[in-house]
């Protein structure tokens, strides 16, 4: 009796441990702790370069690299026709005309400058009541290509006269003085970058500023014979400007003025003059 009770509760033991463990295996697994997802932050909000002036820049300027430097602004205050930074925008800079006047950071705006490409560039880089006239140069009338807009120039003219005695068939005079180049060929602007870019390139035309009639003088002078163009000092002396008369430096210049020889070589042999000094009279005969 006492075995046969207890195999049973053996038995009942048993089935409550496999009821347990087959609970165990059929309750759904535990959730898995939950984690706090953090938002990601908002972007930051996009900023571009843009070009504006480096300093106080006055109307009619033409533009160089050092007149512009760059600021970053947000996208959303850019305004329309502002100059991104770029390579491109650079090139399109460089040597346009300001159109109106710029204080120091402000922005450069499309219709803020003429390019030099533009319609109408040309006569917006002329002072009031100037003319713009071309002249043919080469290696050796054009500076060997050392002349660039901006430039002071005097004009010499030199030509041969027919039929002229020897010692005056050539002669020079300066046909313009202090007249200002605004273009070398096509190249209006100046600096470095020009420089490079015109590298070992010799000029054809230089363009000049003048005045009505100076423009007639020259294109007579064009006819007339060779034009070579001086430089002029950027700088000149006080004493030196006070003493100068564009009379006088306009006056011609022959040749036997350059030349004694080709003076003496003038006087035929034997070619008789009386001199007359004081009370005294003599002739000389040349040989």
């Amino acid at each position: 009796m006492l075995l046969r009770v207890l195999i049973i509760c053996s038995l009942l033991l048993s089935a409550t441990g496999l009821g347990v463990v087959g609970l165990q295996l059929l309750a759904p697994p535990p959730a898995p702790p939950s984690v706090a997802v953090a938002e990601a932050p908002p972007p930051p909000p996009t900023r571009v370069k843009v070009m504006v002036a480096a300093r106080a820049l006055t109307l009619g300027s033409l533009l160089k690299d050092d007149d512009l430097t760059v600021r970053e602004l947000p996208a959303e205050a850019v305004p329309d026709g502002a100059m991104e930074l770029s390579d491109e925008t650079r090139m399109e800079l460089r040597g346009a005309l300001l159109r109106r006047y710029l204080d120091p950071n402000t922005l450069v705006l499309r219709g803020d400058v003429l390019r030099p490409r533009d319609r109408g560039f040309l006569a917006a880089v002329l002072r009031p009541g100037t003319r713009a006239i071309a002249v043919g140069v080469d290696v050796v009338t054009g500076t060997a290509g050392l002349i660039w807009p901006g430039d002071q120039v005097d004009l010499i003219l030199t030509q041969s006269i027919e039929n002229a005695p020897v010692s005056r068939r050539v002669v020079g005079e300066t046909v313009l003085s202090d007249v200002r180049v605004i273009a070398v060929d096509q190249q209006i602007s100046h600096g470095a970058a020009a420089a490079d870019a015109n590298l070992g390139r010799i000029a054809r035309t230089v363009t000049l500023e003048v005045a009505p009639e100076q423009a007639e003088r020259v294109a007579v002078a064009t006819r007339l014979g060779r034009i070579d163009l001086t430089v002029r000092a950027i700088d000149l002396d006080a004493s030196a400007a006070a003493s100068w008369d564009p009379e006088t430096s306009r006056s011609p210049l022959f040749g036997a003025d350059v030349s004694p020889a080709l003076a003496r070589s003038a006087v035929a042999p034997g070619a008789r003059m009386r001199v007359i000094q004081g009370g005294e009279e003599q002739e000389v005969t040349f040989r």
